[in-house]
């Protein structure tokens, strides 16, 4: 198995360095993404492919009244995600489970929001995935997407053949699958290569 294997389900200790990185490394997109979430200081928001837990403690301060939960199926990533939010967690203010975007346990409408950030490349079945988180929000409820690649280049594709399983979105196409789940008011954002897809249940 490649290394670049490792960010699509970290196993190993190839697995715990990728996590340490993209938890480094994808900051900034994240930070310029949450800016286009608004959150009630008591939100409760779902972080799916939550990786290692880093925008888990930023959605946590940007709701400091409010409850994260993230779930992501690769164990390397939940052990990191709940070492970093570890206070969280003995607060009840945070959960980090492990398993697939597509079939969750949460209860229907207990979301105000949910976050993907740099994951959906990996899901399989995008629709029956959005499918299942728009179940998990509430009416009115927001989901956000932010990717690294926005798929308008040809250098987007090398990373499809590094990374197995690895599919690169344009901005049309999970706007397309948003509406079909359901979603309506799909808002797309881009900067450099960056994309930012908002939409609402």
């Amino acid at each position: 198995m490649s290394f670049f294997e490792n960010t699509r389900k970290p196993v190993g200790l190839g697995g715990k360095l990728m996590v340490a990185m993209m938890n480094l490394g994808h900051g900034p997109v994240a930070r310029w993404g949450l800016r286009f979430l608004r959150l009630a200081p008591n939100a409760k928001v779902l972080d799916c492919g939550c990786g290692g837990g880093a925008n888990i403690k930023r959605l946590l301060e940007k709701c400091p009244h409010g409850v994260v939960k993230g779930v992501d199926y690769s164990p390397v990533s939940v052990e990191k995600a709940r070492k970093l939010n570890r206070t969280a967690i003995q607060e009840g203010r945070c959960a980090v489970l492990q398993g697939s975007v597509a079939d969750m346990a949460f209860e229907d409408s207990c979301f105000d929001a949910a976050t993907a950030f740099e994951t959906v490349y990996f899901w399989p079945d995008l629709p029956r995935c959005f499918r299942e988180v728009r179940r998990t929000l509430k009416p009115g409820g927001t989901i956000l997407i932010c990717n690294e690649s926005n798929g308008d280049t040809d250098k987007d594709e090398r990373w499809t053949q590094i990374i197995g399983g690895m599919t690169i979105y344009k901005d049309i196409e999970l706007k397309a699958c948003l509406e079909q789940a359901g979603f309506h008011e799909v808002q797309i954002r881009k900067k450099k290569r960056w994309l930012c897809v908002t939409a609402r249940k």
